[in-house]
């Protein structure tokens, strides 16, 4: 039988601190480390870290940020830095930026929305159409059932168009030209967009203070502004944050033909032989059926995107 050995405390005490020297967390969210790589040819380089450079002038949505107080300068670096490093989710970002704004963008300016909202969906969702948070909410711009409901959006059993980019989009323009007709701000406007309208109506009555700057939030409402405005910096100039990207890098638009189903569907997967298409490129390019058969509401076709035929 083997004899358990016991490590003194004060070993341990040196080993943890030889760790922590060798790499340590700032406060500010970085790693600094002393570490060194050993190659094959027996060089060893330091592991270097840079901090990325704050803009002296920003806006949002033509709203300049106040970039003379520490605070607002010390929150926005934050941003920038805890999405400059989080290189998985910020690389496929900017890959599907190219897929999915070209069908936001159109959208924002019809309804006279400033283009820079198109950041607060990315903020949302990443701009994955199929995710859905742990609170139900849902699609790239992460209606509640509720919300979507409100907004004009039919959802049921067969049919979610929270989401179907172009419907959920429309909705989005709706809900936030209603909260800048409240509120006056486009930064109080994406603050409400996470909060609640309730919460930023009651926060501005109660702390006397009209600009978001100037308000205490929730931890997560008092850098949502902030992240929108990091990620917006950081996929319009990859390069300056460490990234070597450039527009080829990014997905391709799906190139689609359309057709409009007023009638009863009994089996997608029937519809999709006869189109000559696979289910999985119909549920790819339409996410918002969600059955494989469809009973449409009596007098509204619906779109439905198939693959571009050569």
């Amino acid at each position: 039988m083997k004899k358990l050995v016991l490590i003194p405390l004060s070993v341990l005490a040196v080993i943890a601190a030889t760790l922590l020297l060798n790499s340590a967390t700032l406060d500010n969210g970085t790693v600094a480390s002393n570490c060194n790589y050993t190659y094959e040819n027996g060089n060893t380089t330091p592991h270097q870290s840079y901090l990325p450079q704050l803009p002296s002038e920003l806006y949002f949505c033509g709203e300049e940020l106040p970039m003379d107080r520490d605070d607002v300068r010390e929150s926005i670096d934050r941003e920038i830095m805890t999405n400059t490093f989080w290189h998985n989710n910020t690389m496929l970002m900017y890959k599907r930026i190219g897929r999915y704004f070209s069908i936001i963008e159109p959208i924002l300016k019809q309804y006279n929305v400033p283009n820079d909202i198109k950041y607060l969906c990315v903020a949302e969702s990443s701009l994955s159409p199929t995710i859905k948070s742990p609170a139900g909410a849902v699609g790239l711009w992460q209606f509640i059932e509720s919300t979507g409901k409100e907004m004009g959006l039919e959802i049921n059993d067969e049919v979610d168009e929270r989401y179907n980019i172009e419907r959920s989009t429309h909705a989005a323009c709706k809900f936030l030209l209603h909260a800048y007709e409240k509120l006056g701000s486009w930064q109080l406007v994406a603050a409400s967009y996470n909060s609640g309208m309730t919460r930023v109506l009651k926060n501005i009555q109660n702390q006397r203070q009209n600009k978001y700057y100037d308000i205490l939030w929730s931890e997560e409402t008092s850098r949502y502004v902030y992240r929108i405005i990091a990620l917006k910096l950081i996929l319009e100039n990859p390069q300056q944050y460490g990234y070597n990207l450039t527009d080829a890098d990014r997905y391709k638009p799906y190139e689609v033909d359309t057709c409009y189903v007023d009638s009863i569907i009994d089996d997608w997967v029937d519809f999709c032989e006869a189109k000559g298409i696979t289910y999985k490129q119909l549920k790819t390019l339409n996410p918002w059926l969600r059955q494989t058969y469809l009973h449409p509401k009596q007098g509204k076709p619906y779109k439905v995107l198939l693959p571009k035929k050569n």
